[in-house]
């Protein structure tokens, strides 16, 4: 399954049509420790760009937008009561936010690879 991150450090992996999203541990880093999620509601459909979700950390509050338009067929509520689980394992496989059926797998396609990711991170 390859990831895609996108240069707000939202990461996406596809499994067929769903798409499953984070964010990065990079993101995560920059954060802090984080202290609370608010996550959309299953059924929400968002387009790619919106605030769908909100990741606050003792040093700040941030949005995390959706890299891909969809529905939201699934949310983490273990993120809710353990917010820190964005601290440790961000990118594993406890730390996604939502899942989201596509609305246009293309919009993929604009997305970085883990490599290209990298070096955005680093300049």
């Amino acid at each position: 399954m390859s990831v895609k991150f996108t240069k707000d450090h939202e990461w996406v992996a596809l499994d067929g049509d769903i798409a499953t999203i984070g964010i990065s541990a990079f993101a995560a880093e920059q954060l802090g420790d984080v202290v609370y999620v608010e996550l959309p509601a299953v059924g929400k459909n968002f387009n790619q760009g919106d605030a769908m979700a909100v990741v606050e950390s003792v040093k700040a509050a941030s949005d995390v937008y959706a890299p891909v338009s969809g529905e939201i067929v699934e949310v983490n509520d273990a993120l809710v009561d353990a917010p820190q689980i964005v601290n440790e394992c961000g990118t594993g496989p406890e730390g996604w936010f939502v899942k989201m059926k596509l609305s246009d797998q293309s919009q993929l396609d604009a997305l970085m690879d883990l490599a290209a990711y990298k070096t955005f991170i680093e300049s």
